[in-house]
């Protein structure tokens, strides 16, 4: 009888192997608690040192939407923006800042915490779904100024609003799975995470975070056909169409599959490459 067999027989097991899926999957939704005290302590961490605190959690974004509606306002012209131009702004720069601090912050989620990977049994997966937390917890917010803001320019609360809801889930379901692939990624290429800073500019200007899509590109096929597989793009799109209204803003019910379609692959994807890797993630070598 090898050693292996033997301690399989005491009931012994192997101090961060890698438990089958099911398993797996079964003890990370058993650390549910961890995973929202830990995404909780980050944003407090994050800002109890600033004057403001909470506050820049919706500042920023503001800021960002002030600053490119201002530029790009004035390069675009009057002809190529679309209705209700700064609404239109502010629902891009939000859901976009969503899923950018996801997929950039969200990849270091296992090499910034080396020393607890390394110190602590427990699955691994929990750090990029706390990371991921966080930021929707830091997203609600966000949602909540948004709908306000909609509100001050007269537009009234509609049934149409409450789709924000499998949206936002879609969305939350879209960026755990790329946060997921990511985080491995970075675990075995350190320098990737110098590149995904530029790979979230490269989809924050083809995304139509404040350009519309269909206004400069609509006559060319090959590009809209490019845009409407594009997830980012079809989020942000089924966002403004649902809280405003206007003949630019008409729900492509086709983009409910697309985007369902993204975020249920994603997942699915995520989840195995990143469990297929667990072993690795202590190492130090």
């Amino acid at each position: 009888m090898s050693l292996a067999e033997y301690a399989a027989r005491e009931g012994l097991h192997k101090v961060g192997g890698r438990p089958r899926i099911g398993s797996y999957l079964v003890d990370v939704w058993k650390r549910r608690a961890f995973v929202y005290s830990l995404a909780r302590f980050r944003i407090e961490a994050e800002n109890g040192r600033n004057r403001l605190g909470m506050g820049w959690v919706v500042l920023k974004p503001m800021i960002s939407a002030a600053v490119y509606g201002t530029i790009f306002g004035i390069l675009l012209g009057s002809q190529s923006r679309p209705d209700q131009y700064v609404l239109f702004l502010v629902i891009g720069v939000f859901f976009f800042e969503y899923f950018s601090s996801c997929f950039t912050s969200g990849a270091q989620s296992i090499t910034k915490n080396a020393n607890l990977v390394q110190s602590l049994s427990f699955p691994r997966m929990a750090l990029p779904l706390a990371l991921v937390t966080q930021r929707l917890l830091q997203f609600v917010p966000m949602i909540v100024i948004m709908i306000l803001l909609v509100m001050v320019t007269g537009t009234m609360p509609r049934w149409e609003w409450l789709l924000l809801v499998p949206l936002i889930v879609s969305f939350t379901v879209f960026n755990a799975g790329l946060t997921l692939i990511t985080a491995r990624l970075t675990v075995h290429f350190r320098d990737l995470t110098q590149l995904l800073p530029f790979i979230s500019r490269f989809f924050f200007y083809t995304s139509g975070v404040f350009f519309s899509v269909d206004k400069r590109f609509g006559d060319i096929e090959a590009v809209m056909r490019i845009a409407d597989a594009q997830p980012i793009f079809e989020y942000m799109s089924l966002a403004r169409s649902i809280m405003l209204t206007g003949p630019d803003y008409v729900i492509k019910t086709e983009y409910w599959l697309y985007s369902s379609c993204w975020a249920l692959g994603a997942l699915a994807v995520g989840i195995v490459y990143f469990w297929a890797a667990e072993e690795r993630y202590g190492r130090t070598d």
